[in-house]
């Protein structure tokens, strides 16, 4: 009888592949994440001073990448552990708590992937995404990333300058600028239901900063495929601007004469400007820029860097403009 009543219970236990959902699979980062946590429980104040930490891993696949170390960009500290990054960021398609992209993000799809290069440009199209890098060089560059609400990253970024795309699709004369959309996929995309923002989210450069090799397309992180919730497939990283202009899971390119508005200049134009460049002598209306915490800590231990360190590389972009006015 107790085999039998055994066996009976194990069937009602063990679920069979077919019914299991996504979301239910634990994935092997967050499994050996666990078990870091505990391992690392000694520092848990740190921990809980960064609230809402998760250590999700990318369920789009962890495919090691291969490339070589790019040592022209690197900068002089260590990269922060990667369940920071992956674990600690904005997104607000996925909700607006720091967690809730790698919480939130499990059913969004980021292959197959095809992007639309439109506007001004001699070969617009709907291009498919690995058509699209054919023949693009893919480089590691170690970024910092700085995020407007005073708390920066150390990221080890893989992918390539924005400026091969832009020659590849050969914008013509009169495009000034270059305006990115994120896909919208509210089936998967589970915060796009809701008027959080307006959606689509919305992101521009001048062209000569899309052009300045510091400028590039993520497509990797920790010489990975990208986590859903940091992006993939595809996102932008420029350095020396707050996060905010790292417009993720781009479908749009487009080139165009006048200057994109982007989603935070819609959504709060007195706080957010186009330019977005990191300034530590611009006040926030709600916090000091001055300093900022580097994560994992917990204090304002760091001096903000103008331009987030890149001031020899960039600041002649900027010749003559009121940094202040143009925020």
């Amino acid at each position: 009888v107790i085999p039998q009543l055994l066996s009976k219970v194990a069937a009602m236990l063990i679920k069979k592949p077919e019914s299991i959902r996504p979301s239910e699979i634990t994935t092997p980062e967050m499994y050996y994440g666990r078990r870091r946590f505990m391992r690392d429980a000694s520092g848990a104040m740190i921990v809980a001073t960064v609230s809402g930490l998760a250590w999700h891993s990318p369920v789009n696949g962890a495919t090691t990448l291969n490339f070589t170390k790019n040592s022209k960009y690197t900068v002089d500290a260590d990269p922060t552990d990667r369940k920071y990054v992956t674990g600690y960021n904005n997104f607000y398609e996925f909700g607006t708590r720091k967690s809730d992209p790698a919480e939130n993000s499990g059913a969004f799809r980021p292959r197959p992937w095809k992007v639309e290069i439109g506007g001004l440009v001699n070969k617009p199209g709907e291009y498919e995404l690995d058509d699209l890098l054919s023949g693009i060089t893919m480089e590691d560059r170690v970024y910092r990333l700085r995020c407007v609400e005073a708390w920066s990253m150390v990221i080890p970024w893989y992918g390539f300058p924005l400026s091969a795309l832009i020659e590849k699709v050969e914008p013509q004369p009169g495009a000034k600028y270059i305006e990115m959309k994120t896909i919208v996929r509210p089936e998967e995309m589970t915060h796009q239901r809701f008027p959080i923002l307006d959606w689509p989210y919305i992101e521009g450069l001048r062209m000569d900063e899309a052009m300045h090799p510091l400028t590039i397309l993520a497509t990797g992180v920790y010489g990975a495929n990208l986590p859903n919730q940091n992006g993939a497939p595809l996102r932008l990283v420029v350095p020396w601007k707050y996060g905010f202009k790292g417009v993720k899971s781009i479908q749009s390119i487009r080139f165009v004469e006048e200057m994109p508005i982007n989603t935070w200049q819609v959504q709060n134009s007195h706080e957010y400007g186009f330019f977005a460049n990191v300034n530590p002598s611009v006040t926030h209306p709600r916090w000091s820029q001055a300093r900022e915490t580097r994560l994992p800590g917990f204090r304002k231990d760091f001096d903000t860097m103008m331009f987030n360190g890149y001031t020899d590389q960039v600041q002649h972009l900027y010749a003559g403009m009121d940094l202040e006015r143009w925020k």
